[in-house]
């Protein structure tokens, strides 16, 4: 055994002298069967992953999975982690003697924190299993139908993605769900998972599965298998910390700092502790160690742009128009903070219509973009949701819209451009929206909109390691003739005055004021984007302070001629009226309080 750690670590330490100088993490010394997986699964994951060796984290977690131990996986998106935890998987199942039956019921559950998320790790274990037929993937997940996702449980679903809410749901109501042979829990995206409020979802689960770390140490004594629970994050914060402690058991630990980067054979990784109190000290020193600097793409290019808020739309459009002109096959994601942001940029940049290039212009009027466009949030029906999806990944050129829901997990292959234009507040989800570029050695581009207000959030982000350089903006407006003529600007004209950016502005106003259902877009997008702003948590409010914005300014930002007071009074009058009901609410309860006790 000494000797089989000995090598492994020797060729690990060869593995990370071999990275190319993109940043890949792909070793060509390393091989999947070297890390002890079956030939047939290393001949799928080459032929229809497309991988023909293994990334970093792979080559850290395979073997340690494969040895049963519990893992705490930290590691930067992009960088394979979905393969890491399903080969290990497939090939344990795999060999099993006899075979698996769907009716044995469900051996792994991978936990998602999306449906979009749930959808993409099904699709890859499909292509994982196209030889082992007999083991039978499937997925439950919000917005599906119960009684089919029942009748697929009820026939037997050996690996099974899945949903916190809609998992508990079945857990507690489907009877014919079989989990008696559950041998791995997978947290995929913990984080994630978290912020989205299903702690409690989680806990439930755990219990009803008896998983709980302190639990399962007694079961799995008696059970025909030991329990085995794994847990991926990007970042680290105390609420995952929390669910290291309660679900995993004496966990190996992958990925939290350059020594266990390098080191993933079992005696070199470092646990959590050999007794309970131990483990917990341990882990909440790595968790608060881990989460000052956050792991990125080596090959990702991190900029951001600074723009008046005024200005905000003309520029977006200018830089998009930029982009797709100089590479027309890219696709480029671009993040919102609302769903109604979401839908009217979605509407304008699939619908303006601008030649500048021509004097004639009510003659030569085009699109602005030539790009198919995509959108995607929350509040989309699942099949809506599930189309985009899939049409943005097998494009090879196109341009989505979308919230947060697109920055988990996600991978969306050739990808070059990540524009946040909406801020995304915490560093953490910086670090997740830029995740969906640089993916598995590819190079990409990311670019943060910052009025000047607010560029202080760059210290933020340096705080984490994460440093920007800004971009040649006027440099990019400058290339842009007008009417047929470049136009040379002084280096003291300001940004708003540009004459590219006047141009623009003027033209998006006056095609907003002609489109009634735009429109309307655009006002319901004005009064989400003012709730979102003054939604920001803890230091973040001192940078992103609702009382420094010119409300005229975000109103021009949305290409709106009116006044915000007239723009925002639907916001302006359900404020109020939210406050009345908050005000009447806390006097009926005093009036209860008062008759109870007889005042």
């Amino acid at each position: 055994m000494k000797k089989t750690q000995k090598s492994n670590k020797e060729k690990d330490e060869k593995m990370s002298k071999n990275s190319n100088s993109k940043g890949s993490e792909i070793f060509a010394s390393c091989s999947f069967s070297s890390l002890g997986l079956h030939s047939t699964l290393c001949d799928q994951l080459r032929e229809r992953l497309g991988f023909e060796a293994p990334t970093l984290v792979q080559a850290q977690s395979i073997p340690v999975i494969l040895s049963g131990r519990h893992v705490l996986v930290n590691a930067e998106t992009g960088s394979g982690k979905t393969i890491a935890y399903l080969a290990p998987i497939v090939h344990h199942l795999q060999g099993c003697s006899p075979r698996i039956e769907r009716s044995h019921g469900t051996f792994a559950l991978v936990l998602v924190p999306t449906r979009e998320l749930c959808m993409q790790v099904y699709e890859i274990l499909q292509k994982l299993l196209h030889r082992f037929h007999w083991i039978v993937p499937g997925y439950v997940m919000g917005g599906e139908n119960r009684n089919k996702e029942k009748a697929r449980l009820r026939k037997g679903i050996s690996i099974l993605i899945a949903t916190p809410g809609r998992l508990l749901d079945h857990l507690k109501h489907t009877s014919s769900f079989v989990h008696t042979s559950l041998r791995w829990i997978i947290f995929d995206e913990a984080d994630r998972i978290l912020e989205l409020g299903f702690g409690k979802d989680i806990e439930e689960i755990l219990d009803l599965l008896g998983s709980k770390a302190n639990e399962s140490a007694h079961k799995g004594k008696s059970s025909e298998f030991q329990r085995q629970n794994l847990l991926l994050s990007a970042t680290l914060n105390e609420k995952v910390n929390h669910l290291a402690k309660i679900s995993l058991e004496n966990p190996v630990m992958i990925g939290l700092d350059n020594t266990k980067m390098q080191n993933p054979s079992l005696d070199q990784t470092r646990s959590l502790g050999s007794d309970e109190d131990e483990e917990l000290d341990n882990s909440s020193k790595l968790v608060s160690s881990s989460s000052g600097d956050y792991k990125l793409p080596a090959q990702l290019v991190q900029r951001y742009v600074k723009v008046p808020c005024g200005s905000r739309l003309a520029v977006l459009l200018s830089i998009l128009k930029h982009l797709f002109e100089r590479e027309t096959s890219q696709k480029i994601v671009v993040f919102f903070s609302t769903c109604d942001a979401v839908d009217l940029h979605y509407s304008l940049l699939s619908e303006f219509q601008w030649s500048p290039y021509s004097q004639f212009e009510a003659e030569l009027k085009q699109k602005f973009l030539k790009c198919k466009t995509f959108r995607l949030h929350g509040n989309m029906k699942q099949e809506d949701r599930r189309t985009t999806f899939s049409a943005f990944k097998t494009e090879k050129s196109a341009l989505l819209v979308s919230t947060d829901v697109a920055a988990r997990g996600l991978d969306f292959p050739k990808v070059r451009c990540i524009i946040q234009y909406d801020s995304p507040g915490e560093a953490t989800e910086y670090v997740h929206r830029v995740g969906r570029t640089a993916r598995l050695g590819e190079r990409g581009e990311s670019l943060l909109f910052l009025q000047p207000i607010e560029v202080d959030y760059l210290q933020d982000l340096e705080k984490h390691g994460v440093s920007l350089t800004e971009y040649p903006l006027l440099k990019i407006l400058d290339s842009f003739p007008l009417h047929g003529q470049t136009h040379r600007v002084k280096k003291f004209v300001s940004l708003e005055s540009h004459p590219w950016v006047v141009s623009l502005q003027k033209e998006l106003e006056s095609y907003i004021l002609s489109e009634p259902k735009i429109k309307k877009l655009a006002k319901n997008a004005f009064c989400s984007w003012v709730r979102a702003y003054t939604a920001h948590r803890g230091d973040l409010k001192r940078i992103f302070m609702v009382k420094k914005l010119h409300l005229g300014h975000v109103a021009k930002s949305f290409a709106l001629k009116e006044q915000p007071s007239l723009v925002g009074k639907s916001f302006q009058n359900q404020s109020k009226k939210r406050k009345r009901d908050q005000r009447q609410m806390g006097l009926h309860k005093k009036r209860k309080v008062a008759s109870k006790t007889g005042i």
